[in-house]
């Protein structure tokens, strides 16, 4: 046998060789599947059938039920701040009254009323008290300064009219306003308000820095 013959002898049998490779491994791979089905086929005969879950990308919250209107509560509030300014509070001497009335809480310098008067501060809020009686009045001031002190207002303006209205044309409202805004920790000092801001029947109030 030439040299030729051996060489094409060797290639065949490494031909051979792989194609045998070949079919052990697709006759493996074969066994393997029919093993696998006989086995998923074992399972659903033994669990019967079954489905796969759904995925549940949303957490269900309950969803929060509105509040009860705490009327009573509200009742209450109303009643404390009736009780916490009182008409029968002496005034007089807390204001000032020198060309025009004012008042400053202790420690509050006198060139805080200047600059009130000059309009230092601009206002930012306006309560009307005209119509109202003594107690509406009186309850509508405190809720204004409380929501004006909320909100962070600094200067705001209270018109509690001249009285000419009144029996005996007596400014009985305005008295009662500047007893109730002494009381009030949110104000820091009022003057009267200029001629173009209402002159006698307003003042001009500087309430304290909000929270």
């Amino acid at each position: 046998m030439n040299t030729a013959q051996a060489q094409l002898g060797a290639i065949r049998q490494v031909l051979q060789q792989r194609a045998q490779a070949v079919a052990a491994a697709r006759t493996a791979r074969e066994e393997a599947e029919r093993r696998a089905e006989a086995e998923r086929n074992l399972f659903a005969l033994t669990v019967g059938p079954v489905s796969p879950l759904r995925v549940q990308r949303r957490a269900l919250l309950e969803r929060a039920r509105a509040l009860p209107v705490a009327r009573q509560r509200e009742l209450d509030e109303q009643a404390v701040m009736h009780e916490a300014i009182s008409d029968e509070f002496d005034v007089e001497s807390l204001l000032d009254t020198d060309e025009a009335l004012s008042y400053r809480r202790p420690g509050m310098g006198l060139d805080v009323i200047r600059q009130l008067r000059r309009g230092r501060w601009s206002l930012q809020g306006q309560l009307d008290l005209h119509g109202l009686r003594s107690d509406e009045a009186r309850v509508a001031l405190g809720q204004f300064l409380r929501e004006a002190h909320k909100v962070g207002w600094r200067c705001v303006r209270v018109v509690h009219g001249k009285g000419l209205g009144s029996p005996g044309k007596t400014p009985v409202l305005k008295n009662k306003v500047q007893r109730w805004l002494v009381q009030k920790n949110e104000v820091l000092a009022f003057v009267q308000a200029r001629a173009s801001d209402g002159g006698a029947g307003a003042l001009v109030v500087l309430l304290a820095p909000g929270w």
